[in-house]
């Protein structure tokens, strides 16, 4: 009879832990996957900035050359009508 209560009692016990150890790794997997989302979301948030200032340092360095062409290509007409 103690050897049933007994062995009874230690499987209550290991059934329990194991509710309380999968409650637990639940959790830490939430942690984790939020975490690993707002480091995506900061990731992207900071490559959208980069790529908006690329963008525009592109824009202006195309503007400023061709600004140049052009006149270049004046100088050219120029010398060719002389």
């Amino acid at each position: 009879m103690k050897k049933i209560i007994l062995t009874l009692a230690i499987a209550a016990l290991i059934i329990s832990c194991k509710e309380e150890t999968k409650d637990k790794v639940q959790e830490a997997s939430e942690a984790v996957s939020s975490d690993v989302k707002e480091a995506v979301d900061t990731a992207k948030i900071k490559a959208e900035k980069t790529l908006d200032t690329v963008k525009a340092k592109t824009k202006t360095a195309l503007e400023k050359t061709a600004g140049k062409i052009e006149e270049g290509a004046k100088k050219v007409k120029e010398a060719v009508k002389k």
